[in-house]
């Protein structure tokens, strides 16, 4: 799964065990700006790395998996938990002062010699 948004916050590094280790990731979505969500995202393991070069406020594509378990506490009572792993995060690059230019030239109507016009409709 994929998701664009924005970088709210980005966790400190949580050594679990000697040998587990994650840390959080917290994204704004927008998908109605009036409204934004906040969603709290997790890289595990040598994942946790990815997040090194983001800075709060980078928009970014974040792809991940989505995973579920049930919890029974000690009464008998299960409880489902969810979380989202990511596995890649790309930067979206912010062009300032609107629209970048192309790397390719226009095109060009081959066509016509210079100075013959051309009278179809379309």
């Amino acid at each position: 799964m994929e998701i664009k948004g924005k970088v709210h916050e980005i966790g400190a590094l949580q050594q679990v065990s000697e040998t587990f280790k994650k840390r959080d990731l917290i994204i704004e979505y927008a998908e109605n700006p009036t409204y934004p969500e906040y969603i709290r995202f997790e890289a595990l393991q040598d994942k946790t790395s990815l997040f090194d070069s983001l800075k709060v406020g980078d928009d970014v594509e974040v792809s991940f998996n989505l995973r579920g378990r049930p919890w029974t506490d000690k009464t008998g009572k299960v409880s489902y938990f969810n979380s989202m792993v990511v596995w890649r995060i790309n930067t979206l690059s912010n062009s300032p002062g609107g629209a970048s230019t192309p790397d390719y030239a226009p095109p060009v109507d081959l066509s016509n010699k210079p100075g013959e016009d051309d009278d179809l409709p379309f």
